[in-house]
């Protein structure tokens, strides 16, 4: 698996420091939720440890974290582009560095425009997440609009 060990590098320059990201704010998130009144009623109540955190906390707090992972996306599309030259990598970072310095505009525009593609159906797919996670939340028609 040759094609392993020529991603590995990359993959851990680029996803690493967004991972930590991600992970911080979910433990702070988690943290906060833990300590909600509904949190103590759960446990005073008798719900065992593991179903409060799976069915109430887990899934409050990552609400938050569903919209940082978003935002944590177009970041990644950004740090590629140098993760892609550094490591010597063909990819669209460097298509699309190559395309502006030989000054092609229909290259150029068309990269801009995949990218730009990606983050709004991004920012689409953390909407949607936010009906799964929290059915309180919803974008059906509704009174007043």
């Amino acid at each position: 698996m040759p094609w392993l060990k020529s991603i590995l590098l990359p993959g851990i320059a680029v996803g690493l420091p967004y991972a930590a990201v991600v992970m911080r704010m979910m433990r702070s998130s988690l943290l906060e939720v833990l300590n909600e009144p509904y949190m103590r009623t759960a446990r005073a109540k008798g719900v065992s440890d593991r179903t409060s955190l799976y069915k109430h906390a887990l899934q409050n707090a990552l609400i938050p974290v569903v919209t940082v992972a978003g935002i944590q996306l177009a970041l990644v599309l950004v740090g590629s582009v140098t993760v892609e030259i550094v490591f010597g990598i063909q990819g669209l970072g460097r298509l699309l560095v190559d395309s502006m310095l030989d000054r092609n505009y229909p290259v150029t525009q068309a990269v801009i425009l995949l990218v730009a593609g990606v983050m709004v159906f991004t920012n689409l797919a953390v909407d949607l997440a936010y009906t799964v996670l929290d059915p309180r939340i919803g974008y059906g028609g509704g009174q007043g609009a």
